[in-house]
């Protein structure tokens, strides 16, 4: 009874804070908790449980404007203070390869199911901060899922959101974040904010040691010798090496390298570590795998791998949120109608969460029985659920029958807009001094 009632006390709380059009936007979300697929975004309006006409699903996302840091704030209540609270980051794209009137499209980065094709689209880019409540498992609980816009990149938006994140954490939490924010700007945007970050480095990175000791003669180093990722000539002793025997992956070998740093980033040093994989010989089986660790106080190395591990989650939520939750299914016409329809997909996932303990397991014909419920395992046994819960949204009124477009007046062509190429700053050469 304690997770029922605190079911409905967050969608209570959800509904309270939602403001226009919030009926309509909480009928649209149980019906795409309760609606396996479609194939049309208006479809959800034939749900049972939208109790309003197909139009009101546009008017409302037209109207409404959720409150994302109260969203937000309500989210974070739902997570224990008394564990060590684990958190990933990453983006995605939303592909709109064909909507030309879309204002602020980008090329963003999506891979390619055929191998030789470029891994690029066009469409808009998504940045989310998500809570990762197990150890195994594919749940991810966002906490921000927001638009990367076309004056900002993936890093700026990530540490902005990292930022707003920590604020309203109770504890130091631990974050995990793929290659692509293993780079100077990441970790000095980042250095001032109240967490540790481990984060996987590309094998192609330069890093440099601790300087030597000023010895009175000239200007002080900034950097020591250099660290080559991918040139074992360049690297020293390691400050620890350690063997582990996982039932997985089998035989682990681990070494540690401390204060390195970026070249743009002396001041901010890291744990460099390399986790190889080896055959039953001692022989390497795959490319090594480089973390770095930049906290106050690092795990022990046997376990330091396993962490990082947790980060995946939150691609199981990207492509859960896609294909279960119809994420990228509407043709929404401006981004801020993209952005309010993406403001509701935290808020259903974090329904299927406080949901898990009350379901019951209802597979298909074809699907094994699962004694740990998955986000899509809940999604499917959500039916038998709302009906018990009830919903906080009051009923439709009728308003009679909408007098439809004037006559004679002109319909208008919508502006098409081009797409927007990010480019990268470059700092021009001074030119030298005439005489």
């Amino acid at each position: 009874m304690r997770t029922i009632d605190q079911l409905k006390q967050f969608r209570q709380g959800i509904y309270s804070i939602l403001g226009n059009g919030k009926d309509a936007l909480f009928d649209l979300m149980d019906a795409v908790l309760i609606t396996r697929s479609v194939k049309s975004f208006v479809e959800l309006s034939m749900s049972p449980v939208f109790r309003r006409k197909w139009s009101s699903i546009y008017e409302a996302l037209e109207d409404s404007k959720p409150p994302r840091e109260e969203l937000m704030r309500l989210a974070i209540e739902q997570i224990p203070h008394t564990e060590q609270i684990v958190l990933a980051g990453d983006h995605t794209a939303w592909s709109r390869l064909e909507a030309v009137t879309l204002k602020e499209r980008t090329y963003e980065h999506q891979a390619q199911p055929m191998s030789g094709s470029k891994p690029v689209t066009l469409g808009q880019g998504y940045s989310s901060i998500v809570w990762v409540p197990q150890t195994e498992g594919s749940w991810a609980l966002p906490l921000l899922h927001e638009r990367i816009t076309s004056f900002t990149n993936p890093i700026e938006k990530a540490a902005a959101q990292l930022r707003q994140v920590c604020l309203k954490l109770p504890k130091r939490p631990l974050t995990l974040w793929d290659a692509e924010y293993g780079c100077a700007s990441f970790v000095k945007q980042t250095a001032d904010i109240a967490a540790d970050k481990l984060f996987r480095l590309r094998s192609n990175r330069l890093l440099y040691g601790k300087p030597v000791a000023y010895t009175g003669i000239g200007r002080p180093r900034i950097h020591g010798d250099k660290f080559k990722l991918n040139d074992p000539q360049t690297w020293w002793t390691p400050d620890q090496l350690v063997e582990v025997k996982d039932l997985k992956l089998g035989l682990l070998r681990l070494r540690l390298w401390r204060n390195l740093h970026f070249q743009q980033s002396a001041n901010n040093p890291m744990h460099l570590v390399q986790v190889e994989r080896l055959n039953e010989d001692g022989v390497l089986k795959s490319r090594p795998l480089w973390l770095a660790w930049m906290g106050i106080e690092m795990p022990q190395l046997c376990e330091f791998w396993q962490l990082y591990l947790r980060r995946f989650a939150v691609d199981h939520w990207y492509r859960f949120a896609k294909q279960r939750l119809h994420w990228t299914l509407p043709k929404l016409s401006t981004p801020e109608q993209c952005e309010r329809w993406s403001d509701l997909l935290p808020l259903m996932t974090w329904q299927l969460w406080l949901a898990r303990d009350i379901v019951t397991d209802n597979p298909l014909p074809w699907q094994k029985p699962q004694a740990k419920m998955t986000p899509g395992r809940v999604a499917a046994a959500m039916g038998g659920v709302l009906p018990i819960i009830g919903t906080p949204s009051v009923p439709p009124k009728p308003r009679g029958k909408s007098p439809g477009w004037p006559a004679g007046k002109a319909r208008l062509h919508r502006i098409r807009y081009p797409t927007v190429k990010k480019g990268t700053t470059k700092r021009k050469k001074e030119q030298p001094k005439s005489a």
